[in-house]
Parts: structure tokens; C-alpha cells; sequence
């Protein structure tokens, strides 16, 4: 199912998170997504808020660090998040952005060897098993929690080389795109997710997640998006952003559905002036692929 979702981004301050959160909720946006970003709002923090103000919007981490948590807490966070609002959460780890773990000692020699002993301890841990890994970042020593969940949640992990994306496929249930992703890079990505599952002999499908910058408006909307692109300094192939009414946006998201992505999940600006209305928007993007 085609999904569509929008971003609360950390440079924004927590007291800004309510009013964003329930206008998302009032507007009709399925999905949530929120960074955790270093050294901004904690993820599992904002997440049980956001469940806790609503009562049908999903919240999405996308992502927390692998580097900067042990396995054990986050599984214990995930768990106890998933117990109070069952069905809800959609957690994502990652690698986190390497220089913020070189500054918090955090940081690892090969991340891609982490991921591959993470996500699956992550995975079994809140499958209700005990755990015991020996790993080269991942140890643990007959490791069971005592509140897994009901039922397990969909573990996402981010990815953006292709060694990562096959990874992905090979341990993770789904797969989060960073913003800047191409519609040609978002098909080549859905290829190596695939590609990794099948060569781990995993069944069924792999979710794939992409983020889509969008603003919405005339001429000021589509000057502060493209300021954005050009703050982030990506390069020219990967400055795709949706600006306009809700139909100029659906249309774009619709080229990354086409490309086999499950869900586009619209960020504003860091200077979106106004984030309850992009809530609102979002929602009526949401209702087209809805419809």
C-alpha cells in the first residue's frame, strides 16, 4: 500500500513538537516520522509523547544510532513503547553521522559489520528470545526481556551506499532513503534491498521508506526549498524536492511509488514558516493516494 507521511525535523525546537503533532493528527497524515539527531531530541522521548497525544497516528524513528545505543536499551525502548501503544511505532536504526559518534567516543571502525550484528539481535530480542552474541561490537550474555511485545514490530534500518542496501535486505524488515534521494537511485535501491533479502533466503517483501523535501505554495515556498538544497549542498542530480498544492506533490510522490517505494514521507523546510499548515497539507496529499 502506497503510504505517505510527513517529518518533524530537530531543528525545530521540542516546544514546537505538540502542536505539529496533533495537527497531524487532526489533518489526517497516517505517519510521523522523527530524527534523532545529535545533539537534538531524543527519539523514543518524542515518540511515546506523540502516541500518548493521539490516538491513530504511527510514529516512524528514522533513525536512531546504532553507535550511540546499546542493543539491550533499545530493544527495551522499542518494547516498552510498543506495549503502551500497540501496532504504532515504527522504528528505524542506523549508522549515525559519523563525526557526531566520533564526538561522543561512540564511533566505529566498520559500520556495516555493526548493522549486520545489531539488527538481527535487535530483530530476536523483540521476538521475545534470549540472546547470546559475541560479536566484534554486539555482546550479550543470555540477554531476554522480560516485556517484549505482543507482537513484534517492523524493524527498519537506513541505508544509503549499495553495500548498506543489500545489507538491509539481508537483516533489517525495511529500509529508510535519505533525503536527496533520486527517483533513479530510490528504483536502484528497491534492486539491492531485494537482492540482499533474496541471498539470505528471506521470504516476502522488504518495506523501503524514502524522504522527499516538499514545500508548499507559490514562489516563497519554492525559494526556501530550493535555499534548502542548496544549505545542504547536494549534488545537482540529487536536488528533487515537491513544491506546490497537494496535487504538484502527489505527482512527484507518485514517480517514487512508481520506482517501488512503498512510502514517501514529506520534509519540510528548516525554516517552513508555518508547520501545523504543512501538517494539514500533508494530510491532503495522504488523501489522494487514499482515494
Amino acid at each position: 500500500m502506497r503510504r505517505i507521511g510527513a517529518i518533524f525535523q530537530p531543528a525545530f525546537p521540542p516546544e514546537q513538537f505538540r502542536p505539529a503533532v496533533e495537527a497531524a493528527e487532526a489533518g489526517g497524515v497516517p505517519e510521523l516520522w522523527l530524527w534523532e539527531d545529535c545533539f537534538q531530541q531524543s527519539a523514543f522521548a518524542s515518540a511515546a509523547a506523540a502516541l500518548a497525544w493521539t490516538e491513530r497516528l504511527r510514529v516512524g524513528i528514522g533513525v536512531a544510532p546504532m553507535p550511540l545505543r546499546n542493543v539491550a536499551i533499545t530493544a527495551m525502548e522499542i518494547a516498552t513503547i510498543e506495549r503502551m501503544f500497540p501496532g504504532r511505532l515504527v522504528p528505524g536504526v542506523g549508522h549515525g553521522v559519523q563525526r557526531w559518534m566520533a564526538q561522543t567516543g561512540s564511533r566505529v571502525a566498520s559500520p556495516l559489520t555493526l548493522m549486520r550484528e545489531y539488527v538481527p539481535a535487535l530483530r530476536q530480542l523483540l521476538a521475545g528470545e534470549e540472546v547470546t552474541a559475541s560479536g566484534r561490537y554486539v555482546t550479550l550474555d543470555r540477554v531476554r526481556l522480560d516485556w517484549p511485545p505482543a507482537t513484534a514490530p517492523l524493524v527498519y534500518a537506513a541505508g544509503e551506499g549499495p553495500k548498506t542496501l543489500h545489507l538491509t535486505g539481508e537483516v533489517a524488515d525495511g529500509t529508510v532513503l535519505t533525503g536527496g534521494t533520486s527517483v533513479e537511485r530510490a528504483a536502484q535501491a528497491v534492486a539491492a534491498i531485494a537482492a540482499g533479502r533474496a541471498e539470505a533466503g528471506r521470504d516476502g517483501g522488504s518495506e523501503t521508506v524514502v524522504y522527499l523535501m516538499a514545500g508548499f505554495g507559490g514562489a516563497e515556498a519554492e525559494a526556501r526549498v530550493a535555499s534548502e538544497l542548496t544549505t545542504w549542498n547536494m549534488p545537482e542530480d540529487q536536488r528533487l524536492a515537491a513544491v506546490g498544492d497537494a496535487s504538484a506533490v502527489a505527482e512527484v510522490a507518485e514517480r517514487f511509488f512508481a520506482a517501488g517505494v512503498d512510502a514517501v514521507v514529506l520534509q519540510p523546510t528548516s525554516d517552513e514558516p508555518d508547520l501545523e499548515a504543512f501538517m494539514g497539507h500533508v494530510g491532503d496529499v495522504a488523501r489522494q493516494f487514499a482515494s
